[in-house]
């Protein structure tokens, strides 16, 4: 599913007040800064992305060009009392794209009005049609799969840094997208968790589909074998891109499901151990390569620390994809499997 955002973008970020489920515009700004000109945030928003603020007015009077829904909230819903600001974007003669489950064409009168004023309302959540059932068969290539010990750990940024550092050794690989921050990203991809649970897998077969046995996919992960709300997608996901090797990404200073404060997060080698279990059934081969850490909670010190007793304890390399190289991590999986 390829995806035609026009650049550049207002990042809309409502009046989150958890940066954490600001998640889409975080990663927007990281990985495709070039098209980032501003943000719009309404009173009580406790998330900045370090741009200029601008109403849809001034963005359009700027040359921006498309509205991005930056909020990820739980369950991907509209919140009623930010819809206004949506047929501001229209009025201003700005794109809006989001990725939320809800749909922007299912606000009664937006797409009208966006008719109206000549722009689109792209909706990333929206899978392609006539997705087929898993088969469990084997493709030729080489798979690697981000998996996490809960979600908003790192699977996208340690995915795309792979990507990123293997292409510039020239190996060839592909970032294979499966949320809605990284299809925006990206320009294409498959959003996994909107597809129906019966054709999980078939999504992910689809989006790896058989290539060179030197090609490698490079699949970001969804969701986590332990999330009581998601685990579902995750192990869907699995089953469907059939990973060689995968990678685990765990936030340094979590120790519980974010927003279900009654489940603790599983120890790096549980969430191994689970992933090597269930991957069995559609590559017997699966296994670990590495562990991706988020240590923006801690100091440079404490990070350094944390990363090498982990390496020490598991026998793998140990990265942060943003404050370390990935380097150390792709050259083991380069050995591995060479």
């Amino acid at each position: 599913m390829q995806v035609e955002i026009k650049a550049p973008y207002l990042l809309f970020l409502g009046d989150e007040p958890d940066p954490t489920h600001a998640k889409t515009a975080i990663g927007i700004v990281y990985w495709r800064r070039e098209f980032c000109v501003a943000q719009m945030r309404l009173p009580g928003c406790g998330a900045d992305l370090g741009i200029p603020d601008m109403t849809p007015a001034q963005a359009a009077n700027a040359g921006v060009r498309t509205m991005i829904w930056g909020v990820a909230g739980v369950g991907g819903l509209i919140p009623p009392t930010w819809i206004d600001n949506l047929f501001t974007a229209v009025d201003a003669g700005l794109d809006i794209v989001a990725g939320t489950h809800a749909s922007l064409t299912k606000i009664p009168g937006l797409a009208d009005a966006a008719a109206k004023a000549g722009v689109s309302l792209i909706d990333i959540r929206q899978p392609p049609a006539d997705l087929p059932v898993g088969t469990g068969e084997k493709r030729s290539g080489l798979r690697l799969l981000t998996v996490g010990t809960d979600c908003v750990v790192g699977k996208k940024y340690t995915a795309l840094s792979i990507a990123r550092e293997m292409q510039s050794r020239d190996i060839k690989c592909d970032f294979r997208a499966t949320g809605q921050t990284g299809i925006m990203i990206a320009g294409g991809g498959i959003p996994i968790d909107a597809v129906v649970s019966d054709f999980v897998s078939g999504a992910a077969e689809m989006l790896s589909p058989e290539n060179d046995t030197d090609h490698w996919d490079i699949v970001e992960g969804q969701g986590s074998l332990f999330h009581p709300g998601y685990a579902a997608v995750t192990l869907g996901l699995m089953h469907g891109s059939q990973p060689d090797a995968f990678v685990v990404c765990h936030a340094a200073d979590r120790v519980r499901i974010e927003a279900f404060p009654d489940f603790p997060l599983p120890s790096i080698a549980e969430l191994i151990a689970q992933t090597v279990s269930n991957g069995r059934l559609t590559n017997p081969d699966i296994r670990c390569v590495g562990v991706s850490i988020n240590t923006s909670g801690l100091t440079t010190g404490e990070r350094d620390i944390y990363l090498s007793r982990l390496a020490a304890e598991i026998g793998l390399p140990c990265i942060d994809p943003v404050a370390t190289s990935v380097a150390p991590l792709v050259d083991h999986i380069v050995d591995t499997f060479q």
